[in-house]
């Protein structure tokens, strides 16, 4: 993905040693190409950033929250939750320490002429994997899963549906 301009970088040029503490603010519009209002991010999303740097090597930890606004996966209520997330990445400044791979699961190369290190598409990454895989209610009475789940285990014998005794012919046909 091509950006002009990076949403969320880090001016590495002149950073001395220590910890140093970032904080952006942003829209999910400011990251082009990522879809992030599709997923539900259509509040503000805080995402703030420390950056380590000891010598030729920067340790960056970079954390996000927001608002991500969703429909129950059972009764399509609206539901919105406060999704936070975390990624921990390293640097490495030009070193012929790393055996000269550019990229890597748990470092990153530098050239040593670099000013920004650019960490749009880690945030983004950071924010889709804090979407939880199914967005049911907690508090809605409309929604049954929890409150049925809560009030029996199974299903009573007396209880029983069409949906269960179909089931119940599935498990003895496979056993």
């Amino acid at each position: 993905m091509y950006n002009e301009k990076s949403v969320i970088g880090i001016r590495i040029a002149g950073l001395a040693d220590g910890v140093h503490n970032f904080d952006f603010t942003c829209k999910s519009s400011d990251f082009a190409g990522w879809q992030l209002e599709d997923a539900g991010f259509t509040r503000v999303i805080e995402v703030g950033v420390v950056a380590e740097k000891s010598g030729d090597k920067i340790d960056v930890t970079i954390n996000t929250s927001t608002v991500a606004d969703f429909a129950c996966d059972i009764c399509l209520a609206p539901n919105s939750r406060v999704l936070t997330g975390s990624l921990r990445l390293s640097y490495f400044i030009d070193t012929s320490l790393c055996g000269g791979q550019s990229e890597n699961e748990e470092y990153r190369i530098l050239d040593r002429s670099v000013e920004s290190i650019d960490i749009t598409a880690d945030v983004c990454e950071t924010l889709l994997l804090s979407l939880p895989l199914k967005v049911t209610c907690i508090d809605n009475i409309d929604c049954h899963l929890y409150s049925s789940i809560v009030e029996h285990e199974g299903p009573q014998a007396e209880e029983k549906t069409l949906w269960h005794d179909s089931l119940e012919k599935l498990k003895n046909k496979y056993r």
